[in-house]
């Protein structure tokens, strides 16, 4: 359904009618245009919850059929052509690369086995999070969930509560751990290419992180400990008994290929040829075209080099993959009215939303961290970090040096609040899903913002208020 709907969207086809002869600029769009992709969040977050066993048979499905309420009056208002360059341009150069670089760190550190039994206590849960958090910002938040996700869950199958467990690590691994190189985020990666230096995340951004990291670790202790605690009497004690194992794994050759993803999305940063391919009027510079088929030849070859028994102990599957790949395929189409509607900035319909990021005509940095974060939230972060960077003005000089606390206040919101939704990463679904596949009741989309709002939300308020 995907490759179909893919297909049909980038080919070149009958155009419909232009029947109005409205521009197709953020400035004329209503807010009514951005309602398939509302439709979107809301299936996500009321399909589960109402009507579980059709959504997950169909959700691919609906995903489409919003996915088309946007495009066909779209393309038959404004034109196939106008729409379709627009659309286009998000799946060529942000959505493909975007299911490839983290499919490329799914089926790797999927076919990496820790083999250490460590029991599931507070303490070795603490340091496990701790540890995903730091290698996050060098693996990559995809990476560093797939690689620690299924152990943890191991160490911690005997406790009849640990959701909580899955929930901290998405706001842990999945997201803030990910905020001290280009590696570590999409974000990041993105303001790497603009020109932002590699080192910049970490010189600047070392203290939120420390931080907020710190703050929450600090509160899954205190919970983690109190559930603990409360774990029938008698199950604790056979597993406070069970023997450790010392760590060791099997898949050892997918290390090396880790090694190669990080060399390939640095190349294409660092590599400037100068030379453009255009794709279905898409212009696509061949470092990227490069780093993609890189990176398409590493999952291969990982598939390939890797004992299929390694991946079956990791319990490994692509449906989480695929169903991140479905759920954002509508994302990344249906957000094109809604993102060039915040990229016409005051001439815009959020133009409310967009003034509060300026005081007295100069970028108020509270604003853009809580404005980046919010629409980083249930947008995809890395387009949301892209347009507040240059509603900041662009100019990589200027935001690195004098205006450096401003491209903090951005990269912090985009980073930090992806873990606000389960929509906010695309690392968080997979947490979701494999934690769901190994028994653990995770929450529903509203109930796990429920989790952000009373966790997360202090902390950040916290932070705001120190670093901005």
């Amino acid at each position: 359904m995907i490759l179909q709907s893919f297909l049909i969207l980038v080919l070149p086809g009958p155009s419909l009618p232009l029947v109005t002869g409205i521009p197709f600029d953020g400035a004329s769009l209503s807010l009514w245009w951005g309602a398939p992709f509302a439709l979107i969040l809301l299936s996500l977050a009321m399909g589960p919850m109402f009507f579980s066993k059709m959504w997950h048979h169909h959700y691919g499905k609906i995903i489409v059929g919003f996915t088309l309420a946007f495009l066909i009056p779209a393309c038959h208002t404004f034109g196939t052509k106008a729409v379709m360059h627009h659309v286009n341009h998000h799946l060529l150069s942000e959505y493909v690369p975007f299911v490839i670089l983290i499919g490329s760190l799914f089926v790797v550190t999927g076919g990496i086995r820790l083999k250490a039994q460590w029991l599931g206590t507070p303490g070795s849960n603490l340091l496990t999070l701790g540890l995903g958090t730091l290698a996050a910002s060098f693996i990559g938040t995809t990476g560093a969930s797939m690689l620690l996700i299924r152990p943890l869950l191991r160490a911690n199958v005997w406790r009849k509560k640990s959701a909580h467990i899955s929930i901290f690590f998405i706001f842990l691994v999945a997201n803030i751990g990910g905020s001290l190189t280009p590696l570590g985020d999409p974000p990041l990666f993105l303001g790497f290419l603009e020109g932002v230096p590699f080192f910049w995340p970490m010189q600047n951004m070392a203290l939120p992180l420390a931080f907020t990291a710190g703050t929450t670790l600090a509160v899954f202790y205190c919970i983690d400990q109190y559930l603990y605690r409360n774990e029938r009497p008698a199950l604790r004690l056979v597993h406070d008994n069970a023997p450790m194992h010392r760590l060791s794994f099997e898949g050892g050759i997918n290390i090396f290929f880790l090694f190669c993803i990080v060399g390939a999305v640095l190349l294409s940063g660092l590599w400037k040829p100068g030379i453009t391919f255009a794709i279905a009027d898409v212009p696509l510079k061949l470092e990227n075209i490069t780093r993609d088929i890189l990176l398409l030849l590493i999952t291969g070859a990982s598939l390939f080099m890797t004992k299929p028994l390694v991946r079956h102990y990791n319990q490994f599957s692509f449906e989480p993959l695929i169903e991140v790949a479905k759920i954002f395929f509508g994302i990344f189409i249906t957000v094109v009215p809604v993102i060039m509607i915040l990229k016409a900035g005051t001439e815009g319909a959020l133009a409310p939303f967009v003034g509060f990021v300026s005081k007295n005509g100069l970028p108020y940095n509270p604003a853009y961290f809580w404005m980046t974060g919010f629409f980083s939230s249930f947008l995809d972060n890395a387009p949301t970090y892209f347009v507040f960077f240059n509603m900041a003005g662009g100019h990589v000089e200027t935001l690195t040096t004098s205006l450096s606390k401003t491209l903090l206040a951005i990269s912090s919101g985009a980073v930090f609040m992806g873990a606000m939704t389960y929509i906010g990463n695309a690392p968080n679904f997979m947490v979701k899903s494999i934690s769901e596949k190994n028994g653990v009741k995770m929450p529903s989309f509203f109930a796990y913002i429920g989790w952000s709002l009373g966790i997360l939300l202090p902390i950040f308020f916290l932070m705001a208020w120190i670093f901005f």
